[in-house]
């Protein structure tokens, strides 16, 4: 990526042309970011594409599937499970598919406050560390558009469960083949986690933020990488690393 970092001085954009520019000129819309720090937009898009995900793992998959699908990813998980009298075995089912469902249907909440949490960080990280001038609510919105393209996974599957996806193989938290992870479920739990984020819409994802930061903290795009590709790496190791505990 180059050091220089355009800033298009462009008419307002509405928040429409904010979403498609995300995916074919994507200055555009960082750059407009500087102007308005809005993005309800890139909301909107996440809680109907997240619904209808949900609702197709649940006419399609059922959330009884969808736990035993998890539960069969964590051997000692399962194990100890299966352990319980059959009382209390029924119960402890019963209410960790309740919740699995719960989250499937508020994940978007989730994923909010995750962003917060990140978008933090980075913004401390470029303003503080390497004289950046983002505002914290500007680099909030890049992350927020910058993860537009995720809903694209999500999307195709919902298209997939709908085209007649096996329950059996059907995995909530790795739903559709953009990574090595999908495709070879017997790797250790590690590698599985490691490789799930080896994602072709997670990657671009990165490289949208690395540009929107750039443009909103007003630094070079080498120096934005360093941040938000040096917080990405450090979360995925560490999400590694508990897989590998718990494998």
């Amino acid at each position: 990526m180059s050091d220089v970092v355009p800033v298009p001085t462009t008419a307002p954009l509405s928040e429409g042309q904010r979403i498609v520019d995300t995916f074919v000129a994507p200055s555009k819309t960082f750059a407009d970011l500087r102007r308005s720090a809005a993005w309800w937009g890139p909301l909107l898009v996440l809680i109907i594409v997240s619904a209808l995900f949900s609702f197709g793992v649940q006419q399609k998959v059922g959330w009884d599937k969808v736990f035993e699908n998890n539960i069969h990813q964590s051997p000692k998980q399962e194990e100890q499970l299966n352990q319980l009298p059959p009382d209390q075995l029924a119960s402890r089912k019963a209410i960790s598919v309740k919740i699995t469902q719960v989250i499937s249907y508020v994940y978007w909440v989730i994923l909010l406050i995750f962003t917060a949490i990140i978008a933090l960080l980075v913004w401390a990280t470029v303003n503080f560390g390497f004289g950046g001038t983002a505002s914290y609510g500007q680099v909030y919105a890049v992350y927020m558009y910058a993860n537009l393209v995720m809903n694209i996974k999500y999307i195709l599957a919902t298209i997939a469960l709908f085209a007649g996806l096996a329950p059996d193989s059907f995995l909530q938290q790795n739903p559709v083949g953009t990574n090595l992870a999908y495709f070879f479920t017997d790797w250790p739990k590690w590698l599985i986690a490691l490789t799930t984020h080896i994602d072709i819409f997670e990657i671009w994802s990165v490289v949208l933020t690395v540009i929107g930061i750039s443009i909103v903290a007003k630094v070079k795009r080498g120096t934005a990488a360093i941040a938000v590709v040096g917080w990405w790496l450090l979360i995925v190791l560490i999400l590694t690393g508990v897989a590998a505990a718990q494998g």
